[in-house]
């Protein structure tokens, strides 16, 4: 039997959140394919090294690498989930504002037939097939220079969002100002005085520098990141349905252990900003309900901007 060595790169920060659930993946594949396929876990500095290439977790070149898996020189990857927006928009709808009410709420949709649907769509426009949805920091924060604990607090502030009709829409409803950019010049933007707080999430708070321009985190929790696994759609039409069903299943297996070792960092990196002084504030119940209502008006604003129906079944959980 001849064995198959493919690549996962795992291709944005932070690698440490995805390691455990990679290698799991890489030993159940390998394990239940009797050696037939071994996955090697890298990240992009080991790919570049490999194929003499110099990307990084930076800006575009995160689109770089989804036509690298797109192409074949990539076999599988890890990668934003509104970064395939860029193939298919209906993946911005994820990032509706509290769509999702809590984790398991949002786990078993994206685990169930909406999230299948959704990455069956990226194969149907591109030489990708999405495997299955990662966390890679769950809820967003708002890092700012200042507390937000009232609606009012949002008025005339400049917030760094993602270049999507979500994110602008989410804080043009509140009345800040937002500035698209991408989460990886968030701290500049602050340090340039250009934003005076931003969309990231925990994981990313202090491996990106968010912490060195802001004094507070505060923990919105309006809409979830996710981070998705891809495969080359070739490669995977290549395979039987036999290892195609055995990589399904390591993916969702190695999701879920992603999932949990992401919500675990993010207790780790509150305790940290409290250490160093710098608080995690939450709205009250009031004044999140009053966050969600002003954010409503979106689903209806957006309707026809997504697939028909989408947004409805979403919000239902449901696919019909």
């Amino acid at each position: 039997m001849k064995q198959i060595t493919l690549n996962w790169v795992l291709a944005h920060e932070p690698y440490h959140v995805f390691i455990k659930a990679a290698e799991n993946f890489a030993k159940q594949v390998e394990t239940e394919t009797h050696g037939e396929y071994k996955i090697n876990v890298i990240d992009l500095t080991e790919w570049n090294k490999l194929a003499e290439q110099n990307l990084t977790t930076l800006t575009t070149d995160r689109e770089k690498i989804i036509k690298l898996v797109d192409n074949g020189s990539i076999d599988l990857a890890t990668v934003y989930a509104n970064t395939l927006g860029t193939i298919d928009p209906d993946f911005y709808a994820l990032s509706m504002p509290f769509l999702f009410r809590d984790h398991n709420v949002a786990q078993e949709t994206i685990d169930g037939p909406i999230g299948q649907y959704l990455l069956d769509k990226v194969s149907e426009r591109s030489n990708i097939r999405g495997l299955v949805f990662t966390y890679s920091g769950g809820f967003r924060i708002v890092p700012s220079k200042h507390a937000i604990e009232t609606l009012e607090d949002f008025y005339n502030m400049n917030i760094g969002c993602g270049n999507n009709p979500v994110s602008v829409g989410t804080f043009n409803s509140v009345g800040a100002k937002p500035v698209p950019m991408f989460i990886e010049d968030l701290a500049k933007g602050l340090q340039e005085q250009k934003v005076d707080g931003g969309e990231t999430t925990y994981t990313r708070y202090f491996i990106l520098g968010h912490n060195e321009q802001t004094n507070y985190i505060n923990d919105s929790e309006h809409s979830l990141f996710l981070t998705s696994l891809i495969i080359n759609k070739q490669l995977w039409e290549s395979m039987t349905p036999e290892v195609q069903k055995i990589f399904a299943n390591a993916a969702l297996a190695a999701a879920k252990i992603e999932r949990e070792e992401s919500l675990a960092d993010n207790v780790v990196i509150q305790q940290k900003a409290a250490e160093v002084g710098i608080p995690t504030v939450k709205m009250s119940d009031t004044e999140r309900g009053r966050f969600e209502s002003a954010t409503k008006k979106m689903y209806t604003d957006l309707n026809t901007y997504f697939s028909p129906g989408l947004l409805s079944q979403l919000s239902k959980g449901k696919l019909h």
